[in-house]
């Protein structure tokens, strides 16, 4: 069946009302048959609806004998002497005449609901009244409206056992909803599927007026101007429609980009295209409404959604999961409630929730007043309501995907899982080139490079682990175009510019000569042996200036060849290299420093992992798993002492081996070791291409 309707077939003129007919008329004769067997009936429904919801509805019940009593607050009459009464009095009153004068069934309509409770759900002194009254006459049946902003507590809701909600409208009703004339405005051929997507959480009166005050010329060959009007009004006022480029705005991730593209995007604009009502159907059902994008800190989550949200013309909010939380009963739920329903109307529409992991983590693992229990369920039913035809997604970021709750993760829900990892090498370069062009920073090839192999490890003066993300990138950017900016460079930027900006105000510690000469000869000891060990990474930077959080010096490694296969020989080189510092200081100052302490924490855990976990511990323990697999990795408790004492022997054993082997290299390697400490103490800083100069292949050529 084709999508797309001749005009000819489109109604000359439509009122409100024959809208609502038109929309809604198998939801009204549900209601309408409900009532008239005396079942009382909660519509949930927008503001504007409701009247003409009850007008239809009035009608209908006319032919079942039944007489509506509409309480709206306004007084039926009112004498010259009386005085005047408030709004919410005079609902009540009319509401007891309504209970206490009624001799015969009849129905008694409630557009007001909502007046009855407070912001956080809880009810009003009014409603306390107002409770008993609507309990007390059996007789009378119950024709409530609820706003979709708003909760109905349990007391009221448990009155209506029929509920229907009426928010947004059924794609294939919306070809009845629009007139001929209003049709021109889309071009020759009118698709009310491809209307739909901007329209679908209006009701029918609001779409009426919207597309009945269109403007713009009959038989547009580009239709876009008629759409344009039609966003400006369903727009909310929290949401925004982002500019942010797939391509343009986000640096690097290749990969992820293409994922996005192939499993989203691409659908979504193949969607677009069809002309057949079954494979556009059969096509929806494939696209998941859930996803979650995760990965560490500052590396562009929120940055994806808002690329996807421009790629598809949708309307985003971001949402902080902390700001959800309220220490109102029900007002957490409430706000969920309420972004779920602005999204919807503001079709199509991304809702992220930023730091999902604050309020949706694994039911049961709760430490809080629990109100996240009840914001996962709310969160599960406001998408298990989701129709396919709408075009509403939701983005859940996290940096903790394995404690989310696994209620979301199953498939129909936050299905779409995207890994948004620390940016590799080239990604690096991507952003920078990306941030380089935005900014006027004039990078030249050599300075993009090093700015690149700078940014591979962690990021000096951060917290400890903290590596270089796209956030840190930018943030990079940013410090050298202010300092130029302030220092009137017009001159290309140059690698010292990039080491100026990571370094520049970092709160260094003063150390003396004595001490600085310790450092430079331990971190000398670490390099040499790592020069020396065929499985090591190339050294990118050695630094004494103490700019690496927790240390005074550190030995800086480019990025890993092999990330995935890590072998024995590589742990007993990285075994060796660690000894370096303690043996260097012991060879050339004859005394020790404290410093190699976390030196010998790593290098024992790596020793023991060979030994009692990897089973390369050799042969007085045997080819054996001996760390428990359950929880932190920890001895069993089943293994005996003499076991205990042969595991421990052999963890000793491979540590003594590290040591000699990287004594003796140093020692044959004296000379470069004093060399590179002298070096350290000129210029406090060695990179990879002064490292280059003394040692040719050593450093740049150890993977092929």
């Amino acid at each position: 069946m084709s999508i797309v309707i001749p005009e000819k077939d489109l109604p000359k003129e439509l009122s409100a009302e024959q809208a609502v007919e038109a929309a809604y008329a198998e939801e009204l004769a549900q209601i309408a048959e409900r009532i008239s067997r005396g079942i009382p009936v909660l519509v949930e429904c927008d503001k504007d609806l409701a009247p003409f919801l009850y007008m239809n509805l009035r009608n209908r019940l006319r032919q079942h004998s039944l007489q509506c009593l509409y309480l709206d607050g306004r007084p039926r009459q009112q004498t010259p002497d009386a005085m005047p009464k408030g709004f919410m009095e005079t609902i009540i009153g009319q509401l007891r005449d309504a209970v206490r004068g009624a001799v015969e069934r009849r129905v008694v309509v409630l557009p007001h609901l909502d007046l009855l409770t407070t912001s956080q759900g809880g009810l009003t002194s009014e409603a306390r009244e107002v409770i008993p009254l609507l309990y007390e006459n059996p007789e009378l049946v119950w024709l409530g409206f609820k706003d979709p902003s708003f909760s109905v507590p349990p007391v009221i809701e448990n009155l209506f056992p029929h509920r229907v909600s009426l928010l947004g409208l059924a794609r294939p009703r919306l070809r009845h909803l629009v007139t001929q004339r209003e049709a021109r405005k889309f071009g020759r051929e009118f698709n009310p599927w491809a209307l739909y997507k901007h329209v679908s959480g209006m009701n029918a009166v609001r779409l009426r007026k919207l597309l009945a005050s269109l403007q713009g010329e009959d038989y547009p060959a580009d239709p876009r101007a008629a759409y344009r009007q039609i966003r400006q009004v369903t727009m909310s006022g929290q949401l925004e429609i982002p500019n942010i480029d797939l391509d343009r705005d986000v640096g690097g991730y290749a990969k992820i980009k293409e994922r996005l593209r192939a499993e989203i995007l691409d659908v979504l604009a193949f969607k677009d295209r069809l002309t057949e009502a079954d494979e556009i159907a059969r096509l929806e059902e494939l696209l998941p409404k859930g996803m979650i994008f995760w990965g560490p800190p500052g590396t562009g989550k929120t940055l994806f959604a808002k690329a996807m949200a421009t790629a598809i013309g949708a309307a985003i909010t971001v949402v902080s999961g902390p700001e959800l939380k309220s220490k109102w009963v029900g007002e957490s739920e409430e706000n969920l409630r309420q972004i779920f329903h602005r999204a919807r109307q503001s079709a199509p529409a991304i809702i992220v929730f930023d730091e999902m992991d604050s309020f949706a983590a694994a039911r049961g693992t709760y430490t809080g007043s629990g109100v996240e229990h009840s914001m996962v369920n709310q969160l599960l039913t406001e998408m298990d309501g989701f129709h396919r035809e709408e075009l509403v997604f939701v983005v859940g970021t996290t940096n903790f995907v394995e404690i989310l709750d696994p209620a979301l993760l199953r498939p129909g829900r936050f299905e779409f899982h995207l890994y948004i990892p620390y940016p590799d090498s080239a990604d690096r370069a991507e952003i920078l080139r990306l941030y380089d062009h935005k900014m006027k920073l004039q990078m030249t090839p050599e300075t993009l490079d090093f700015a690149v192999k700078r940014t591979c490890g962690f990021v000096e003066g951060a917290a400890m682990g903290t590596r270089f993300s796209g956030d840190h990138l930018n943030a990079l950017c940013r410090a050298v175009a202010r300092f130029r900016l302030r220092e009137g460079i017009m001159t290309p930027t140059e690698p010292s510019h990039i080491d100026r900006a990571l370094t520049e105000w970092i709160d260094r510690p003063q150390m003396t000569p004595a001490e600085e000469r310790v450092v430079a000869t331990h971190e000398a000891g670490h390099a040499v042996c790592a020069l020396r060990c065929e499985h090591a990474t190339p050294i990118e930077r050695i630094s004494i200036q103490g700019d690496s959080a927790g240390a005074l010096g550190f030995v800086r490694y480019q990025d890993p060849a092999h990330r995935y296969v890590v072998t024995r020989g590589q742990l007993l080189d990285d075994l060796c290299i660690l000894m370096g510092g303690r043996e260097a200081e012991l060879l050339l100052l004859d005394d020790l420093s404290i410093g190699s302490s976390g030196d010998l924490q790593r290098a024992t855990s790596i020793a023991r992992a060979l030994v009692e976990e990897f089973g390369m511990g050799g042969d007085g323990v045997g080819v054996c798993r001996f760390q428990s697999d359950h929880g932190e990795p920890s001895r069993r408790i089943d293994l005996s002492p003499t076991q205990l004492e042969a595991l421990d022997r052999s963890v000793r054993e491979l540590l003594e081996q590290a040591r000699q082997r990287a004594a003796q290299i140093l020692r044959d390697n004296r000379a470069l070791v004093e060399t590179l400490r002298d070096l350290l103490l000129e210029h406090k800083v060695i990179d990879a291409n002064a490292l280059s100069k003394l040692e040719p292949q050593r450093n740049t050529d150890k993977h092929g």
